[in-house]
C-alpha cells in the first residue's frame, strides 16, 4: 500500500538520460518503487497523462531568507516547481552576528532581504534552529556568507584582518560549517567583501575544503574584470582545494559581449587540471541587485550610515560624481557598463512612484542630473533600493548554458515591489524559451542542469534523482505548455504549465494551484 503513486508519465531521472515511461510508488516521504505500477494499491492515486515526471528542481542560488519568517507563504518558487531552495548567496547571510555590529548587519541586508525578521539568534547554530522551527513550503540549505563574518569580526573596514582577526573569522566560519552550513559565499563586489584580498579568501576556503563544503562566489568583477576574476576565482579553489561554483555567471557591460568564450574556457582548462569548478546561471539579460553598487568602495566604508553622511557632503558627490564617469581601478562601474537608461528601480519603499522607471526618467522628472538623483534616492530610502540593471546579451546568455559546467539557479530576491522576474519564471523559461521553443538545451540536460546537478555540487545525495530511496521531492510539468508569464513590468504573475509538485512525498501543487501544505524541511550539511 503507497501513500502515493504517480502514474502514466515520461519519466526524465535527472541523470541527463533519455526519458522512459513509467510509475513512481511513494511511502512515508520517500521513493519506494518505479517501474509499471498501475495495478497498485494507494492511498492516492495521480495520472499525470503523459506528462514528465522530474525530481524536483533545486535552486542553487537565491535570497530567500527572510521568507523563511513572512507568513503566507509566498508561492513563486513551488509554483515553478522549485523543491529545494539554498540560501545565504552573495556573501550576504543573517548569521552569525556579534550584539555590537547588529545594526549594520541588518542594514547590510535590508536591500537584498526586505523583509522584518526577529533576529533572535548569535550564532549560525542558533539561525537554522530559528529556521527549523517554522513551517515553511520547500527545503532549505543554506551558506554562511563571508561579508556577515567579516561585519561581525570588523564591520566595514577597508583593510586587511589581523591574525586574530582571521582566526576569529575562522572560528566563526569553523562554527557555521559544523552546524550545518553546506558551504562559503562571498560577494566580492559588496563593501565589506569587496575591501578582502584573495589571500584572505585562500585561507578562507581551505577550512571550507576541510569540512566538505562548497565556496560560492559573487566574483570580484562580472563587468570589465571578468576575466581575472574568473582566474583569481580559480586560484583560490586550486590553492585551497576547495569546491568552486562561480555563481550567477555572466560578462556583462556592452564591450564585454562575447568574453563568456574566454571565461568557458577558463574553466575547462580548470577542470582539465584537476581543479573542481561549475557554474550557475539565470536566463535573463538583466541582473538585479542594490542601487549602492553604482557607488565606489570607498563611499561603503563604514557602514550605511557612514554613506548617508558622504552622500550629504557636497564634495563627496562632487568626487563620486567624477569617479562614476572615469572609474575606479578594481572597481566594477556599473553606470559606465549599463547606462542611467538601462537601470530600472524595482524596489524603493518611501518612492513606490519611481518602480519599474529607470534613473534617466527619474531624473527628468526630478529636473535633476542622473547621479544627483542616484544620491537623493540613496538618502530618501536610507539605501535600501533594489535595482534591475539590463547589461547582458543574450548570446552570451546561450552559450553560458549550453556548457556542461553550468547549472540553473535563480538569484532571485523578492521584494514587495516590481522586483526582477526571476522570482516567479527563471526553471519554467529555461523549459519553455531554452528547451521548446530555442532548442538550446534538450528536455533531459535542462532538468539534469536544475536538479541531479546542484544536488551533487551542495552534497546532497538523497535528493535530486527519480530513484528508489530517495525523498520523493518531485516536479511534474507539461513539456510543451510550460512557461514564464513573469515579465520586467509586471512580474507577480506565476508560471504555467508545472501541474504538480511533490516535497517529502506530500502534495503541494496540484493541477497548478497552491495546496497550501508545508512539508518542507532545513537541509544540514552532513
Amino acid at each position: 500500500m503507497y501513500d502515493l503513486l504517480i502514474t502514466n508519465g515520461r519519466i526524465i531521472d535527472g541523470t541527463g538520460n533519455p526519458w522512459y515511461r513509467g510509475d513512481v510508488g511513494i511511502k512515508d516521504g520517500k521513493i519506494v518503487r518505479m517501474g509499471n505500477l498501475r495495478g497498485a494499491e494507494t492511498k492516492e492515486r495521480i495520472d499525470v497523462h503523459d506528462l514528465v515526471i522530474s525530481p524536483g528542481f533545486i535552486d542553487i542560488h537565491c535570497h530567500s531568507d527572510a521568507l523563511l519568517f513572512v507568513k503566507p507563504r509566498e508561492q513563486g518558487k513551488i509554483l515553478q516547481g522549485v523543491t529545494t531552495e539554498t540560501i545565504g548567496n552573495c556573501g550576504i547571510s543573517v548569521a552569525p552576528i556579534a550584539s555590537d555590529n547588529q545594526d549594520s548587519l541588518k542594514k547590510y541586508t535590508s536591500s537584498i532581504l526586505p523583509y522584518p525578521m526577529e533576529w533572535n539568534w548569535g550564532s549560525y547554530g542558533e539561525f537554522l534552529t530559528r529556521v527549523e522551527e517554522q513551517q515553511f513550503i520547500s527545503n532549505v540549505a543554506s551558506l554562511v556568507g563571508h561579508g556577515t563574518i567579516r561585519i561581525a569580526v570588523m564591520g566595514f573596514a577597508d583593510r586587511v584582518p589581523t591574525e586574530d582577526e582571521l582566526a576569529m573569522m575562522k572560528g566563526l566560519l569553523v562554527e557555521a560549517l559544523e552546524a550545518g552550513a553546506f558551504g562559503l559565499s562571498s560577494g566580492l563586489i559588496y563593501a565589506p567583501g569587496v575591501y578582502s584580498e584573495k589571500e584572505e579568501m585562500i585561507e578562507l576556503s581551505k577550512v571550507v575544503a576541510s569540512k566538505g563544503g562548497v565556496y560560492a562566489t559573487h566574483m570580484r568583477g562580472e563587468i570589465d574584470a571578468v576575466i581575472d576574476s574568473v582566474l583569481e576565482s580559480i586560484e583560490v579553489a586550486e590553492k585551497s582545494g576547495v569546491s568552486l561554483e562561480i555563481s550567477h555567471h555572466k560578462t556583462a557591460g556592452k564591450e564585454n559581449w562575447g568574453k563568456s568564450k574566454d571565461t568557458l574556457l577558463l574553466v575547462d582548462q580548470a577542470r582539465a587540471r584537476g581543479v573542481d569548478v561549475t557554474l550557475d546561471q539565470y536566463p535573463y539579460i538583466a541582473a538585479s541587485t542594490m542601487l549602492g553598487v553604482t557607488l565606489p568602495p570607498w563611499v561603503h566604508v563604514g557602514g550605511t550610515n557612514e554613506v548617508m553622511e558622504r552622500l550629504r557632503n557636497t564634495d563627496c558627490r562632487k568626487r563620486i560624481k567624477e569617479e562614476m564617469m572615469t572609474g575606479v581601478p578594481g572597481w566594477e562601474n556599473y553606470v559606465k557598463a549599463c547606462g542611467w537608461d538601462k537601470m530600472i528601480v524595482a524596489t524603493c519603499n518611501n518612492n513606490r512612484n519611481h518602480e519599474g522607471k529607470s534613473i534617466e526618467e527619474i531624473a527628468g522628472l526630478r529636473g535633476l542630473d542622473p547621479a544627483d538623483t542616484v544620491f537623493d534616492l540613496m538618502l530618501e530610502e536610507e539605501g535600501n533600493i533594489l535595482m534591475i540593471y539590463f547589461m547582458m546579451s543574450e548570446d552570451d546568455v546561450t552559450r553560458i548554458m549550453r556548457h556542461p559546467a553550468v547549472m540553473i539557479g535563480s538569484d532571485a530576491i523578492p521584494s514587495p515591489g516590481k522586483t526582477h522576474p526571476r522570482y516567479y519564471g527563471a526553471f519554467p523559461r529555461v523549459l519553455g524559451k531554452y528547451v521548446r521553443e530555442e532548442k538550446v538545451l534538450s528536455l533531459e540536460e535542462a532538468v539534469r542542469k536544475m536538479t541531479s546537478f546542484p544536488a551533487q555540487k551542495l552534497g546532497v545525495f538523497d535528493r535530486g534523482i527519480l530513484k528508489e530511496g530517495m525523498w520523493a521531492d518531485i516536479t511534474v510539468f507539461d513539456p510543451d505548455n510550460v512557461k514564464d508569464k513573469a515579465t520586467f513590468l509586471n512580474p507577480k504573475q506565476y508560471a504555467e504549465g508545472i501541474e504538480y509538485v511533490i516535497v517529502n512525498g506530500e502534495v503541494v501543487v496540484r493541477n497548478g494551484k497552491y495546496t497550501g501544505s508545508l512539508p518542507g524541511k532545513l537541509l544540514r550539511k552532513a
